[in-house]
């Protein structure tokens, strides 16, 4: 649902914008805490302290220029390390060497946790001590990407390095990725178990995406009895950020472990479709540079033929594509496309890639090559701004005989403000897949339902975010703020079958007091009956501080209940909606039912319910009338629905509305009775109340009985003029 934005306080109502729908909600702020805390002036002996440090890593191998050898006992005084040119002072110093690794036995194994799980907690090489001065090296499978014959030579290059070249000093994990990301060994030097590893990955059959007609290439087309090639680059696009989010989840969970570490990554080509794919590529280096990992990505494929006229997998071509030069050329377009990625990650993180041979032992003697020792540099850079622009590294040495090898340069940190515009969409959708919840906006959410057809709900979402949560900047007489919003709901089998997307623009005049208030964004989604999980994540745009809820959602089945009721609805505003005809059932006659999510109202209010009972029997004798669209035969004439609402304290009734009776169904399109109290609180006091929904089916012998919790409290400002008694009607 899209709507106008609209503000709201005690005397009228506002619309202004046209991104989505927000209400700012006079309500108490007491029952909706911001979080975080700020030290007030006065708070003697208290005080808040915030330290944020980072610290540089680069590995640096040295090695004599005529010699090859590496040279070792060198100090940090024979360094210098340059930013964009600028001298920086070394912080910390350390030298590896494998040759003075610690006597594993060979079926040493450092933690032998093995789910993905271990990836997210400390397990995963979880000793740094049994870790030192060895040779770190993560096989990495995208078996998503590669064919079968592909995933046979990668699997073969490993065993023949397990068998032949494993030295002593190393120790090797084992993950891949197919339908999932899996760790299917920790760090281990036992070959035995690396061997049957990666013998489970021989003859799996390739799953992922074929390279296909990359960003929609039409040099040839094969004969395949159509004339018609399907695009596949989009979804390519998608593969590429599900593989380079799994090479950023490794590196993420290998920070804690300081020594270099080496991703042997073997592939079947990724491609990256223009800029679709930059903020994950971006994010992948980022983590790999902060975790001290290099990538050397490996092309499964192997030396290819581009034969332009195709080869035995594909049919022949049409037109005269094949003898232009026009079909080779896309082909060679394709194949330097899915390699480009591989060596970007490469070069980008102090690795290299090895394209284009059927021999892959070379990738494995380079990691031995370029961790044999090493030394680790670490500097605090001078340059704190958070501007994520890439700094150039230069490492020298006090000596002119040495050959010095090191990572080039990396990408500084990026608060909020300067995160370009796919990074930060980047972080919103990844706060909305994390198990982790965010906690520095508070948010609040209500889903309720209602009947369209027998097998169709409509569930509205309302989501509160307190106003003094939103930091609004000063624009001429008016205060601004963006918010963003991201949703999902995912049925009982973690299918989504529901997405929002949405940016909310606010523009308040400093009569509002937003302050005072709460945001409210209302939206909706149709889904059939069963259980559901709902996700929300709201971030606002001047800080990007980001907050989420969840919660499960059951919709009934009404067709095996003897009274069919919806959700009940507690409003404390209703305002006009020019929305002839609408899908939602907050929407009726021009008039807008705001659902008060926290159930808290003022005395000076009032308490509207909007509730709709479906399918009521007709009483004997009742003529029948056709079915209506999607709900099948129904029964029309005289009716008999009695409702009334209670009001209790401590189990006491301290008020009931009149009793209300309905004799004939007032919508018909979804067979349903709906009914609307409109009940001025001056009457009742301040305190915590238990409303009983009284609804009675008399015709039909059944009943409901639901009961909800809501507070009253006193009014904040001058107590409102007098209010009618109560009163109530079935909506029309």
């Amino acid at each position: 649902m899209r709507d106008a934005l609209k503000l709201y306080d005690r005397k009228g109502w506002w619309r202004a914008g046209r991104s989505g729908v927000a209400t700012v909600l006079g309500s108490l702020l007491t029952l909706l805490p911001a979080t975080g805390w700020t030290q007030q002036q006065g708070d003697a002996g208290t005080f808040t302290l915030k330290v944020q440090t980072d610290i540089v890593l680069t590995n640096v191998v040295v090695r004599d220029r005529k010699t090859g050898e590496v040279v070792k006992d060198l100090k940090a005084s024979d360094f210098t390390v340059l930013e964009n040119g600028k001298p920086q002072k070394i912080a910390s110093f350390d030298y590896q060497n494998v040759d003075q690794a610690a006597v594993l036995h060979e079926k040493t194994t450092v933690s032998g946790k093995a789910t993905i799980a271990d990836l997210l907690d400390p397990h995963l090489a979880a000793n740094n001590g049994e870790l030192r001065d060895h040779r770190l090296i993560v096989m990495f499978f995208d078996l998503s990407s590669m064919q079968p014959e592909d995933i046979d030579r990668a699997v073969e290059a490993a065993q023949d390095y397990i068998n032949k070249k494993m030295q002593s000093a190393d120790l090797v994990a084992l993950v891949s990725m197919a339908t999932s990301l899996n760790m299917d060994q920790d760090f281990t030097a036992d070959k035995a178990k690396l061997l049957s590893g990666v013998g489970k990955y021989n003859g799996t059959e390739g799953t992922g995406f074929a390279n296909g007609n990359e960003g929609g290439n039409s040099g040839g087309t094969a004969d395949n009895g159509s004339s018609f090639t399907a695009d596949d680059s989009e979804y390519n696009a998608l593969n590429t950020d599900r593989e380079l989010y799994a090479i950023r989840t490794i590196a993420k969970s290998l920070e804690r472990v300081d020594q270099r570490k080496s991703m042997l990554y073997f592939s079947g080509g990724l491609t990256r479709q223009g800029i679709e794919n930059q903020a994950s590529m971006r994010a992948a280096t980022n983590e790999a540079v902060k975790a001290n990992m290099a990538i050397y990505s490996v092309d499964s494929r192997g030396l290819e033929a581009l034969p332009p006229v195709g080869n035995a997998s594909t049919g022949s071509l049409r037109g005269t594509a094949a003898y232009s030069g026009g079909a080779m050329q896309s082909m060679l377009d394709a194949n330097f496309g899915s390699q480009e990625v591989l060596g970007t990650l490469a070069s980008d993180t102090g690795g290299k890639a090895f394209f284009d041979s059927n021999d892959f032992a070379p990738a494995f003697q380079q990691i031995q090559h370029d961790t044999e020792a090493y030394y680790i540099v670490g500097f605090h850079s001078t340059n704190t701004a958070r501007d994520g622009s890439y700094r150039h590294l230069t490492v020298k040495l006090n000596r002119p005989d040495v050959k010095v090898d090191y990572r080039p340069g990396y990408y500084a940190p990026a608060d909020f403000q300067h995160a370009k515009t796919e990074d930060r969409e980047l972080a919103l959708t990844e706060q909305l897949r994390s198990d982790l919840p965010a906690t520095d906006v508070a948010l609040y959410l209500q889903a309720l339902y209602f009947r369209l057809e027998d097998n169709k709900f409509f569930v509205p979402v309302s989501l509160i975010v307190p106003g003094s949560q939103i930091p609004f900047v000063k624009n001429g007489d008016r205060d601004k703020a963006t918010i963003d919003v991201i949703g999902q709901v995912k049925n009982a089998q973690n299918i989504p079958v529901g997405n929002i997307r949405d940016t909310v623009k606010l523009e308040l005049d400093a009569a509002q007091q937003v302050k005072r208030k709460n945001i409210q964004y209302a939206t909706g989604f149709t889904l059939a009956p069963g259980k559901y999980h709902l996700k929300f994540v709201v971030r606002e745009n001047q800080t990007g501080a980001m907050g989420s809820f969840e919660t499960d959602l059951q919709v009934p089945d009404l067709r095996k209940t003897p009274l069919k009721l919806s959700s009940i609805v507690l409003a404390s505003q209703r305002s006009p909606n020019a929305a002839k005809k609408s899908v939602n059932p907050l929407v009726r006659d021009g008039v807008e039912w705001i659902p008060n999510v926290p159930h808290v109202f003022r005395q000076d209010q009032h308490l509207y319910f909007l509730y709709e009972v479906y399918d009521p029997a007709r009483q004997k004798g009742a003529p029948v009338q056709a079915a209506s669209p999607g709900l099948g035969r129904r029964e029309s004439g005289p009716v008999r629905v009695l409702t009334s609402i209670e009001f209790m304290i401590g189990g006491t009734k301290v008020y009931e509305t009149p009793l209300v009776e309905a004799t004939a169904i007032n919508i018909p399109e979804r067979g349903a009775v709906a009914f609307q109290f409109d009940v001025p609180l001056a009457q009742l006091k301040p305190g915590t109340y238990v409303c009983q929904v009284n609804v009675i089916d008399d015709a039909g012998g059944s009943f409901s009985f639901p009961r909800l919790a809501m507070m009253v409290t006193a009014p904040t400002a001058v107590p409102a003029p007098a209010i009618p008694a109560a009163n109530a009607s079935p909506a029309l």
